[in-house]
């Protein structure tokens, strides 16, 4: 189902996505950052829906199915460094900078910031072009939002 994008996302030299495969790959990278701690809890989904919904401008129910379609992927997409790196390569960095404050969303959403998820997402900042640095203020704006 998602071979044609996951084979453009893992190409030597990915081109820059679509619209719609850019929201979905993105979205996928929230669910495998909500997953990582081996719980996927109701209140992760439910501000993936949020996110998605905010983000693209998306009703609840289109919010809903983008999320549901993220989660086949995330199922199929290949090792997070691979993903990631082709996600970085075929994604504005407008857009990453979204992403790298949404998986911080994510890893806030159930009030506990575990081991697992610290460790992906200080994984993934730099993967997606960020350092330590603006992935800890992209952290502190989105602490400073949800209060």
């Amino acid at each position: 189902m998602f071979a044609d994008l996951l084979r453009r996302l893992t190409a030597p030299e990915p081109a820059r996505l679509p619209d719609l495969d850019a929201r979905l790959a993105l979205a996928a990278l929230l669910v495998r950052i909500a997953k990582s701690d081996g719980e996927y809890a109701r209140i992760e989904v439910e501000r993936i829906d949020r996110i998605l919904a905010a983000r693209h401008g998306l009703s609840p129910f289109e919010a809903t199915a983008l999320r549901r379609e993220a989660e086949a992927l995330e199922a199929e997409a290949p090792d997070t460094v691979r993903f990631t790196r082709a996600i970085k390569d075929a994604v504005a960095l407008e857009d990453r900078t979204q992403v790298i404050e949404s998986l911080w969303e994510i890893v806030m959403a159930d009030g506990d910031r575990n081991h697992e998820e610290d460790a992906l997402l200080r994984m993934l900042a730099p993967l997606l072009g960020f350092n330590d640095r603006d992935s800890n203020l992209a952290r502190q704006r989105v602490a400073a939002r949800l209060g």
